[in-house]
Order: C-alpha cells, then sequence, then structure tokens
C-alpha cells in the first residue's frame, strides 16, 4: 500500500513541502494550528509569495476543481496521527528573543502533540534546523510518549529550499540528506524521495548529529563566502580597487568558484542570521566555541554593510539626510520573494529614515509585509513613481524589473541623477551614458 504522508506546520517549508509530496503521487495530510492559514491552503492559496507554490497546490488540494485531491489540511493532530505513515515536521526554530541561541519550542510542541496519537508503526522527520543533538533528544522522547514505543522511529532530514527556488529544491533536490537510527527509516525515507532518487539526486545516509550538522555548515559557509567579498569590498574602496573585478578573477579558480561573490549589503532573511548565531551558541554549549570564532566577525562584516550603506547615501546628499528625498528600490531580503525578515534593505530604509531622511521605498511582491514591519515609511505603487522628486535611488535588493529598468525614464523625474547600486548588479556604463552619477560599494571607479 502506498505511504500516506502529514506535514506538521504548513508555512514557507511545509506548504512547500505538502505540495511538493502530492506531486510526487502520495496522499498529503498537512497540519497547522492556525486555523486561518488551513482555510487559505484549502482555498489553494499560499502566505507567502513563492514562484510556482500556488500553481503546484492547487494542482492537488481537494475539492478544487480539476485538482488530484492528493492533498488535504486539517487542524487535528489526532486525524493526523491516524492518516500518515511518515511524519514530516516542519515548524519554525526562531532566535530566542535577546539571545543568539535557537528557540525549540515549536517542535517541542509539535512532537509533543504528535506523539500520543502515534499508535502503529510510523516515521517522523524532522526537517527543521535544529541544534545538533536536538534529535537524540526527540527520539528518546518520541518513544516515550507516543503508544507505538520505540516503533515511532525517528529521521533527521535537513532541507536546503532556496526562496524563489523552493518547489525546484523540493522537486530536484541538489541532495537528499537522512540521518536515521536503523535500516527501516532509511528504507520509508529512500521511497518517499524515489523520484528524485531515480533522476540522479543523491540519497546520503549519516547518523543525527552529522545531518543536523550539515545545514548549519552550509549556511555557515555560504555565510562566510558573501561576507569574504564584502570584506574584500571594504579593501577595495580603501585601496582604490574594483571588488567587482576582483570577483570575477578570483571565481574562475574552480575551487573557489563564481557564486555569491557579488559584494553587497550583506544577506538577511528568516534563515542565515539566525542560523549563524544558533550555530555559534551551540557551539558554546559544547564546549566548542573557540571553533567557530570567526563566524562572529563574519556576522560582523554582514551588519557593517548597512551601515556602510547609510553613510554613503549621506555623502551622496551632502552629508546630512534633512529635507532629503531618498528613494529605496526592493524592501525583501532577496528577488522572487516577498520575505522581509531582517531584510537589509529595509533595514538601510529604516536607518536613514530615521536620521531625518523622506524615504519611499517599492518593491514588486515585499510591500505589505514592508508596511507591517515599517509602517512610518512610505510607499510607492512603481518604481517610477518611488524616484519622482528623489535626491538619491538606491538600489538595494536586485530583482529583475530593476535591472531592466529605463535610467532615461527614471532621469526625467529624480530630482537629481544619483544611484547607489547596493547589489552591484546595474549595468554601470548604461546608466552614466543616460547622466547619472553611479556608485557600488567596493567600485570606487565603476
Amino acid at each position: 500500500m502506498p505511504l500516506k504522508i502529514t506535514v506538521i506546520g504548513t508555512g514557507y517549508l511545509g506548504a512547500t513541502h505538502a505540495a511538493a509530496m502530492a506531486e510526487l503521487g502520495f496522499e498529503v495530510l498537512g497540519l497547522d494550528v492556525v486555523p486561518e492559514k488551513i482555510e487559505m491552503l484549502q482555498r489553494g492559496e499560499v502566505p507567502m509569495y513563492e514562484p510556482g507554490l500556488e500553481e503546484l497546490l492547487r494542482r492537488h488540494v481537494a475539492g478544487i476543481e480539476g485538482s488530484t485531491g492528493r492533498l488535504r489540511f486539517t487542524t487535528s493532530y489526532e486525524e493526523a496521527g491516524a492518516f500518515g505513515d511518515v511524519h514530516f515536521v516542519c515548524v519554525n526554530t526562531p532566535q530566542k528573543h535577546g539571545e543568539y541561541a535557537c528557540d525549540m519550542s515549536y517542535v517541542d510542541r509539535a512532537f509533543d502533540a504528535l506523539a500520543p496519537h502515534l499508535t502503529r508503526p510510523t516515521l517522523v522527520v524532522g526537517k527543521s534546523t535544529v541544534p545538533v543533538g536536538s534529535a537524540a533528544r526527540l527520539a528518546e522522547r518520541l518513544a516515550a510518549a507516543a503508544p507505538a514505543g520505540a516503533d515511532a522511529e525517528l529521521a533527521w532530514n535537513p532541507e536546503f529550499l532556496r526562496e524563489g527556488f523552493a518547489v525546484e529544491d523540493t522537486l530536484h533536490p541538489d541532495r537528499i540528506v537522512a540521518g536515521v537510527a536503523g535500516e527501516r527509516a532509511e528504507e520509508l525515507l529512500r521511497e518517499v524521495y524515489a523520484t528524485p532518487i531515480a533522476e540522479g539526486s543523491p540519497f546520503i545516509v549519516m547518523d543525527y548529529p552529522t545531518a543536523e550538522l550539515v545545514k548549519t555548515s552550509a549556511n555557515s559557509f555560504l555565510a562566510t563566502k558573501i561576507s569574504f567579498i564584502n570584506a574584500m569590498a571594504e579593501v577595495c574602496e580603501a585601496a582604490d580597487g574594483d571588488v567587482a573585478k576582483l570577483a570575477e578573477a578570483i571565481g574562475h579558480d574552480e575551487r573557489i568558484g563564481k557564486k555569491f561573490l557579488r559584494a553587497g549589503i550583506g544577506f538577511g532573511g528568516g534563515c542565515l542570521p539566525k542560523d549563524l548565531r544558533a550555530f555559534m551558541a551551540r557551539a558554546g554549549e559544547l564546549g566548542a566555541d573557540q571553533a567557530l570564532t570567526f563566524l562572529r566577525e563574519i556576522d560582523s562584516i554582514n551588519m557593517r554593510r548597512r551601515g556602510h550603506m547609510v553613510e554613503l547615501t549621506r555623502d551622496a546628499v551632502g552629508g546630512g539626510f534633512l529635507g532629503k528625498r531618498v528613494a529605496v528600490l526592493g524592501a525583501t531580503f532577496k528577488p522572487d520573494s516577498d520575505d522581509v525578515r531582517d531584510s537589509p534593505a529595509l533595514n538601510v530604509a529604516g536607518q536613514i529614515h530615521l536620521q531625518g531622511g523622506q524615504v519611499t521605498v517599492y518593491d514588486p511582491k515585499g510591500m505589505e509585509n514592508a508596511r507591517r514591519l515599517f509602517p512610518t515609511l512610505a510607499y510607492a505603487d512603481s518604481a517610477l513613481e518611488a524616484v519622482r522628486g528623489a535626491d538619491v535611488v538606491l538600489h538595494l535588493t536586485e530583482w529583475r524589473e530593476f535591472r531592466e529598468l529605463d535610467p532615461a525614464v527614471l532621469g526625467e523625474v529624480v530630482a537629481e541623477r544619483r544611484i547607489l547600486d547596493g547589489r552591484n548588479a546595474l549595468d554601470p556604463q548604461l546608466w552614466r551614458k543616460a547622466g547619472w552619477t553611479y556608485r557600488a560599494l567596493g567600485r570606487p571607479r565603476a
């Protein structure tokens, strides 16, 4: 009999995973404790912007005309326990307030709520990003609380989703990591992921702690690479070098590679910053804090970029923000997303506003979330309206829409043709040809 799958938590990760499992042919039941979220998903609507996700969801949600009906949603742990053979836990693990450490309360509550309803052999699969050592603790907790006892097994299967590419990353993962304690768990995960494995996705089996470390290690390496090139941008500015040319040259070294070597205002979002800090906190708890002290500097470099962008903007408008109009293109932490959590773009906009600047923001998808987070900023319905009357324009999120803007058209409505490229994604020659003063981070002469 085909496996039945539940997905506990239907946020960004869970909603994507549930829809993808239905696409792979499984009967899926998604669970969330927020009724409003469940009602939205039952209508085939998603609570966030992610390219292709709503279309995928509507292809499978029961009750929608033309759907396969393989995907349903509930708020009942009892129903989920009775339904599922494999339960994926996809709840949030935010940073604790006032601390670097990870808040495990949502994961713990999900396990505690599910366990009493596991009356037969089953597999619970953690996908949330957790501190190393959590899986072993949760496996014991699960076996003790579930009526099935030791037959309620645990596996750890970390997610590697990139916002903007989540559907592709779930259906065609570049690797599948399986942290297991027994053969049965491995067999069930191989069955779940049979299609991507057959397509060539590597299936890597390991123990719990190594599986937990894979995600935090990957994020730490990525953050290090981004902050490295941003540190080089600081040196380039001091030495009158060009970080874009530097990145191009070192990127040809196959040991280094070209990806994530574009200097800018740094990384943000709901994952990378908090995962980096939680990793440092957990290393300290394990007595291995010296191994990760370099991550503090990585974090520091990243946060420093935002302040540097503010200072460049101040210089561009003559040394002070009072009475100056600043247009900010971008609110989300990255393109192809509506996620504004810890967004460098909004952070810069907010700092300038607090220092007296008249800031107007435009973003293709993040306006509603930005307004909720920074209601005191002004918002425009288009890039053209955002820059109207501006003394300086800041390009802070590398949306394709912004790369395709016509500098001549924008130049007709601004007060001054000044642009600061916080993402090194625009064509300097194109903007200069249209009469703009162009400046980019790490590129004094660009």
